[in-house]
């Protein structure tokens, strides 16, 4: 139980994006504290915890877990070791606000989605941050409001400066795309049901291995149809766009009209260099809505079927990637506790 209102939370995984969790829990939001960090790393660990002071550091997660300091897990490490971090919360009965992707794959998303069921009551939260920016907050609720008729087409566009050394073809649809998956579903209120993988050219600033860009069309359960351009190597900035045509008007999004300058026959702006930048506030508002909930007794937010669904969408969107067919979306049954 939290102490004095205050939530002591473990953050498993203590890499660029654990490491900023850790900063933000610690500087940011409020009715939380960082109770103890987590990395098989110990120098690291130990490092980020003398970073925050009355942090303990583990190498092992369910020895966090099993503090008395506590009472909420943000998982943060790298896709695979995610379902062995959930398991143990749920053994404990923490709620957890879990980074995307929920499990690295449908089958091991869908044992988690059955251990959770069988807890009677969600404990998870995933973090697709995405419907925590207010520009697309604003979307959802112009959709939602039915004032430009139905949906048709949704176009939306993806861009990277750069990728690391490390990054793969199918991490274009894995690690990227995979956001435009969550918020297709979002936006539209509808199930993906297939993926087609499309291939221009390839930039010439592409790595070797991967055809960069790429066009990604999903097809929806209401008739919907959705374009993604993914283009991982553009150069230039970050830079996330979505445009929802409907029956009486369109609605766009990410356009970044922050601050224009003119000077020296010149105008123009900024363009964000990644996503912590340009999701930084979503990313605040993402772990307070987190902690609140969680203050209260109840669980928001993405749920771990929404987690299983992107799983599955991405399974598609390999196999589509892999072999230039349209790939259908295979889904379980959305259980009852997933139910609106």
């Amino acid at each position: 139980m939290a102490q004095q209102g205050t939530l002591g939370v473990a953050v498993v995984g203590t890499g660029r994006m654990g490491a900023d969790h850790v900063r933000r829990i610690h500087e940011v939001t409020s009715g939380a504290r960082v109770a103890a960090v987590v990395d098989v790393d110990a120098e690291r660990v130990e490092a980020v915890a003398r970073s925050v002071g009355g942090c303990a550091a583990y190498t092992d997660p369910a020895a966090a877990m099993a503090s008395a300091e506590v009472d909420a897990v943000l998982v943060a490490s790298p896709g695979p070791a995610h379902e062995a971090a959930l398991l143990e919360a749920f053994r404990r009965d923490l709620p957890v606000l879990c980074e995307k992707p929920l499990t690295p794959d449908a089958a091991s998303a869908l044992r988690v989605l059955e251990a959770e069921q069988r807890l009677g009551h969600r404990r998870v939260q995933v973090g697709f941050m995405r419907r925590y920016d207010p520009e697309f907050g604003r979307l959802k609720a112009l959709l939602a409001g039915g004032g430009l008729g139905r949906p048709l087409l949704l176009h939306c566009r993806h861009r990277n400066a750069s990728v690391p050394s490390f990054f793969t073809e199918q991490m274009l649809i894995n690690d990227s795309v995979v956001h435009e998956m969550d918020q297709t579903r979002w936006l539209l209120e509808q199930e993906i049901t297939s993926v087609t993988v499309l291939r221009p050219r390839p930039s010439g600033h592409a790595p070797a291995g991967i055809g960069d860009p790429q066009l990604v069309v999903f097809e929806t359960d209401g008739g919907v149809l959705v374009d993604v351009e993914i283009f991982a190597t553009c150069g230039f900035g970050y830079q996330v766009q979505a445009e929802a045509v409907c029956e009486r008007g369109t609605a766009r999004v990410g356009d970044a009209h922050g601050m224009l300058v003119n000077q020296a026959g010149r105008w123009g702006g900024e363009i964000a260099q990644d996503f912590t930048v340009r999701f930084r506030e979503a990313y605040d508002r993402q772990v307070q809505a987190w902690v609140d909930a969680t203050l209260r007794g109840t669980v928001e937010g993405p749920s771990a079927w929404d987690g299983y669904a992107a799983a599955a969408v991405c399974e598609a969107g390999v196999r589509a990637q892999a072999t230039g067919e349209r790939v259908a979306v295979e889904l379980v049954e959305r259980p009852a506790l997933y139910r609106p």
